[in-house]
């Protein structure tokens, strides 16, 4: 008799693990603080916060946190649907209600009854939308597309969006009505810039299950350069962006220490650029100045005191001697810094020192 709800009490906590959250800063302790006061409170919660902050993840903590554990978690993301197509994905549909509703189908309010239903990127949602979810939250009622008996349901809502409500309402672009019913609490999340103390711990922890995945031996820990870069870094996929670094860190890696880290993996002298103005079609009416030969142009660029000309790929080594040497010499051997001057990743500038043989003397003094 007694055992039931041990067990009970068991598989709540391994849900609860499940969608656990890393971090030890002080903002980050006080905001999971009040997520653990609200899941018992049976209201509905906004969630605001960047994209990466882990906005699904702290719904999912709502729910399994809350007495309606044991109940339905349905999940929809607003910004995923057409407008027409929401409404009856959130309501459901009758039979013939439009063409091809060859059968009825209840929706995610229906399926979500006694539990709870996260709305992701609510933002994005229609008005005559809204004006139905503000009932629903009112009354607990609503009616199928295509219906006309009304449905009665016991659903706590948990809505989420990287947008700010509030001045959306004042453009009338979402009903302060529906704010008004949705921010019984409005849980912020901070973002990774906002908690940089909790980096260190998240890139351990991501470090750990990649090098698990990959069947390593063991997990390659991070130098103390590659931790500071983390830390000095703005992060705006946040703590999803953070594990991408992390991960492709860890795959790449062939030792036991991560040094180099590809902060942007987009960041190339070769990424094509879209502010780049569109060659021109039209023949023009006076024939333009002929252009240097770009080939002569760089060998002149890079001869050294001899007066031969080299050949391309010395002469691309060469420059690219130069300016990583120059660019170095700038910023005292700063590799982060130099690397952001020339437009190379950290990762990248790591590699072409290493192909130019460069001997960066103070190399070691920043590891």
């Amino acid at each position: 008799m007694t055992r039931k709800p041990f067990l009970k009490r068991q598989n709540q906590a391994a849900l609860i693990e499940k969608y656990r959250m890393l971090g030890e800063s002080e903002t980050f302790l006080d905001c999971m603080q009040r997520v653990s006061r609200a899941a018992k409170v049976n209201r509905p919660i906004l969630i605001i916060g960047e994209r990466g902050t882990g906005k699904e993840l702290v719904a999912a903590r709502l729910h399994y946190l809350s007495p309606r554990w044991q109940q339905p978690r349905i999940t929809i993301n607003c910004a995923a649907f057409a407008k027409d197509l929401l409404e009856s994905e959130l309501f459901g549909y009758e039979q013939g209600a439009f063409t091809g509703a060859v059968r009825a189908k209840p929706g995610r309010f229906e399926l979500a009854d006694q539990g709870s239903l996260f709305l992701d990127e609510l933002a994005n949602s229609p008005q005559a939308l809204q004006e139905k979810l503000l009932r629903v939250l009112e009354y607990g009622e609503f009616e199928r597309v295509g219906g006309v008996g009304t449905i009665a349901v016991d659903v706590r809502v948990i809505a989420a969006t990287n947008q700010d409500l509030p001045t959306l309402c004042r453009h009338g672009r979402f009903k302060e009505d529906l704010l008004d019913r949705l921010s019984f609490e409005v849980i912020t999340l901070p973002p990774l810039r906002s908690r940089i103390e909790d980096i260190p711990l998240l890139a351990s922890n991501f470090a750990v299950r990649m090098a698990r995945e990959m069947e390593m031996a063991s997990a390659p820990r991070f130098s103390r350069q590659a931790i500071e870069a983390m830390m000095a870094h703005q992060w705006p996929g946040n703590v999803r962006e953070l594990k991408n670094v992390v991960e492709r860190a860890v795959y790449r890696s062939d030792g036991e220490v991560i040094e180099d880290l590809e902060l942007d993996p987009f960041a190339s002298p070769f990424r094509p650029s879209v502010d780049r103005p569109a060659p021109e079609t039209k023949t023009p009416a006076v024939p333009d100045t002929p252009l240097p030969n770009p080939v002569a142009t760089l060998t002149t660029t890079v001869r050294t005191e001899t007066t031969a000309a080299l050949i391309l790929p010395e002469a691309v080594a060469q420059l690219e001697r130069r300016m990583v040497t120059a660019s170095l010499q700038r910023h005292q051997y700063n590799q982060t810094k130099a690397a952001e001057e020339l437009g190379l990743s950290y990762y990248q500038l790591r590699r072409l020192i290493k192909k130019l043989g460069l001997a960066v003397g103070q190399d070691e003094q920043n590891d």
